[in-house]
């Protein structure tokens, strides 16, 4: 049976009629209140907007049923109080000027209007002059009350007008969590302010005031605490602060990043993709890296007025917010060295011309077969200078003390070497694949393979920086092309044919001779010549889309380096590849002045430490 067509003959016939003021705030209850947690986010901003330093939310059915939120702000003037239920009513903005510079978390004047228009709300506040606390309801009654300085929102049965809207909610769990978690996303904004949330009776979490680094071991528990890195960078009006979570804090789902733009929560695509590609070369697989991060700047250089639910903003100069917050969480995560300590000079660049890196990754291998004569090899001459007192040669150090007194003297000359070197220095090789070496901490156990596999990418990845600067923008082309002898041509959509008409010096910097054939057809002509065994389409779309969203092309680097990656995998010393003590150490001197190398390329840890603690317990000694 076939349903019959819907007739649009009654809506032709109708007149345009202005519709009721409740039907106006249960239509933006739609946009603003999408379920229980909405309701807890609105209310609480409103709450840190008063000036409260105590707050507390009180749930049952997962707000379901009832939402109380109390705080001791400086509350509402009993006049004020049916504007404050009024929609399009707020004291934070008067005029244009006051919306391009919001700073407060509230300024639609849409949120209590919207809630009380779909349950039966009453709000109760007093102000310090107040003799006593007023409340009104959502029928706009006043009368006086009881209560401490500041307000109450007490929410009960929310869609009670709307049954339909009801409908579409989740299971009472389901929909405490998503309560739970804007509780969370706000009390590690502001760690200044005690929150207390309490879940049909039980209290489930309370924060007293304090600094941010205890309200995040608080909320994202130990493991964030103990494997975390602080950033506080500033260039200009922007400036950076908070904590990144070290690549072994990394989790399965992205439930742990929190990234705040003066102070408000935000999801935007640009600060997520500038964190994801400063995580590129450190994170295994498809793990997510954790984060809490607030970037301050102008109000005036961020639009927050993009949609009602205050989550997405827009910067006015996207390129430059991306750039920032890329390099700092990128520098950052480069101290993730063995050493991290800043006397240590950094690995400097092989000379670049003609195409060096590809000899040197050729070359940066161990000798095939081993010489007690030749110097250690791994990845560039090393010299023995660091370690040579402690192994003067290999017979020396391999040969065990005849005396109480010998071992005792050498036990303190390893112990002081120790100390100058965090990975200390090789005591033997396990099953061809780990370094046992020992420090003044305990044990330390290198992968060899994932160890020089790092070395070797971060060297490949310094020739090319190196060929860059060189290079210089706009003076000549810094990296090789590769031509094509037939052209590749492609149907284009109208904006990546912009796109490429309007950035040809950008594309040629790139390596890129992109040309527009016609409104809707691309040719490609020329690409980087390390990637000219790739998609050349999806290519030339990747670098154009991130042209076009970020004004450079992130998208060409993580091709570049997912190749470099690969090469130095390959070029990385092999499981069953037996070292001597000497090479054993010039790897560990190599890995305390590498970037990164904590982790290998693909995100896996390259060496671990086995504390002396650690291994008393092993064997019970001292219990």
């Amino acid at each position: 049976m076939t349903a019959a067509p819907i007739s649009h003959d009654v809506a032709k016939h109708r007149p345009i009629l202005a519709l009721p003021d409740q039907l106006i705030s249960q239509i933006a209850a739609g946009e603003v209140v999408e379920r229980p947690s909405a309701v807890v986010k609105e209310l609480l901003e409103n709450a840190l907007d008063s000036g409260a330093t105590n707050i507390t939310v009180r749930l049952e059915q997962g707000g379901i049923k009832r939402i109380v939120i109390s705080d001791n702000g400086r509350g509402i003037e009993v006049d004020q109080l049916p504007l404050a239920l009024a929609r399009h009513a707020t004291s934070k903005i008067a005029s244009l000027s006051d919306l391009e510079n919001v700073t407060t978390m509230g300024f639609r004047g849409e949120a209590l209007a919207s809630i009380a228009s779909v349950s039966q709300l009453t709000l109760t506040s007093r102000t310090a002059d107040a003799a006593h606390a007023w409340e009104i309801s959502s029928n706009l009654e006043i009368s006086p009350s009881s209560g401490a300085i500041g307000t109450t929102v007490d929410v009960q049965n929310l869609y009670i007008n709307t049954p339909a809207r009801r409908k579409f909610l989740k299971s009472e769990p389901t929909e405490f969590a998503h309560c739970a978690e804007i509780v969370r996303r706000i009390a590690l904004a502001r760690p200044d302010i005690s929150f207390s949330l309490s879940h049909n009776g039980k209290t489930v979490d309370h924060w007293n005031s304090g600094d941010i680094a205890k309200r995040c071991a608080h909320i994202l528990g130990d493991n964030f605490a103990q494997a975390q890195l602080s950033i506080d960078e500033s260039a200009g009006s922007l400036r950076l602060h908070g904590f990144i979570g070290l690549p072994t804090a990394s989790k399965a789902r992205a439930d742990a990043q929190y990234f705040y733009v003066n102070g408000r929560f935000v999801r935007d695509k640009l600060l997520t993709h500038a964190m994801r590609a400063a995580y590129q070369d450190v994170l295994h697989g498809d793990r997510y890296p954790s984060y809490v991060l607030a970037l301050d700047l102008e109000p005036a250089l961020v639009d927050v007025n993009v949609h009602p639910s205050k989550t997405d903003v827009r910067f006015r100069d996207s390129r430059a917010v991306h750039q920032f917050v890329f390099h700092a969480v990128q520098r950052a995560l480069a101290q993730t060295s063995a050493t991290s300590v800043d006397a240590i000079p950094p690995p400097q660049p092989h000379p670049s011309n003609a195409m060096p890196w590809l000899r040197q990754a050729q070359q940066t291998s161990f000798p095939t077969q081993h010489s007690y004569q030749n110097p250690p090899y791994i990845g560039v001459e090393q010299s023995t200078a660091n370690y040579g007192a402690l192994y003067a040669d290999e017979k020396a150090a391999t040969t065990l003390p005849t005396s109480l007194t010998e071992l005792t003297q050498s036990g303190q000359t390893a112990t002081a070497k120790q100390d100058e070197h965090p990975l200390g220095f090789a005591l033997a090789q396990l099953h061809g694949i780990f370094v046992l070496a020992q420090n003044s901490k305990g044990l330390v156990l290198v992968d060899m393979h994932a160890a020089h596999e790092r070395i070797l990418y971060e060297q490949l990845k310094n020739a090319f920086a190196d060929q860059d600067a060189q290079h210089g923008a706009g003076k000549e082309l810094s990296i090789p092309i590769q031509t094509l002898l037939i052209p590749y041509t492609f149907s284009a959509d109208l904006l990546e044919v912009a796109t490429a008409q309007e950035n040809q010096q950008t594309l040629f910097s790139l390596g890129f001779d992109i040309t527009v054939l016609s409104p809707t057809m691309l040719a490609v002509r020329a690409i980087p010549a390390l990637l000219k065994n790739a998609d050349i389409q999806a290519l030339a779309q990747d670098v154009l889309r991130d042209i076009r969203e970020f004004g450079g092309s992130r998208s060409l680097i993580e091709h570049r380096n997912e190749l470099l990656g690969t090469l130095a995998c390959h070029t990385a010393v092999r499981a069953n590849r037996i070292l001597s003590i000497m090479e054993m150490n010039a790897l560990l001197r190599q890995m305390e002045i590498t970037e990164r190398s904590d982790q290998c390329n693909h995100g896996r840890p390259t060496w671990v430490q086995l504390n002396r603690a650690d291994l008393d317990k092993l064997f019970l000694r001292g219990q």
